[in-house]
């Protein structure tokens, strides 16, 4: 997905599972942590589009392939949060691939109330007057993200 902007419903979206699995794959070799294979699994199930999708969603999908419970899948997902390579969106309770992960951004996000495809945003401008009023009030933040509700281009016209 390129930064700024949603993705076309025809991109090529088996590429941006396979990028995110690879990229997840030799960070986690880097960083001598395991993505396990339900982790893994997770994480692409996860990728499988690029809406937000909820804990219980992850788990009946995870059921189709066998048994699994929710202690599971939140330990996978706190891991994958924990990585970098996902996000939790708070306002829908749900989790989002990151589209750049290892790389240090807040997490800023266009969020289409509509189709509830999302964009992945990073506006230096943003995280700049986060920092600025953060540090003016004496308050510092931990996980600064910016949920920004609306309609996609798409979903617009």
């Amino acid at each position: 997905m390129a930064n700024s902007s949603f993705p076309r419903q025809d991109h090529d979206h088996q590429g941006c599972i396979s990028a995110a699995l690879a990229t997840a794959e030799e960070l986690c070799r880097a960083r001598g942590v395991r993505l396990t294979e339900l982790r893994r699994r997770v994480l692409e199930l996860v990728w499988t589009s690029h809406k937000p999708v909820g804990a219980y969603a992850l788990l009946a999908r995870l059921q189709e392939q066998g048994p699994a419970a929710p202690p599971t899948v939140y330990r996978a997902l706190d891991f994958l949060l924990e990585q970098g390579l996902i996000h939790r969106i708070s306002s829908l309770n749900a989790f989002v691939g990151c589209t750049r992960p290892g790389e240090a951004h807040t997490g800023q996000f266009l969020i289409c109330e509509q189709c509830q495809n999302l964009a992945e945003l990073d506006d230096a401008g943003i995280t700049k007057a986060i920092d600025r009023s953060s540090q003016a009030s004496g308050f510092t933040p931990r996980q600064p993200t910016v949920e920004i509700l609306g309609l996609c281009p798409q979903c617009r016209d």
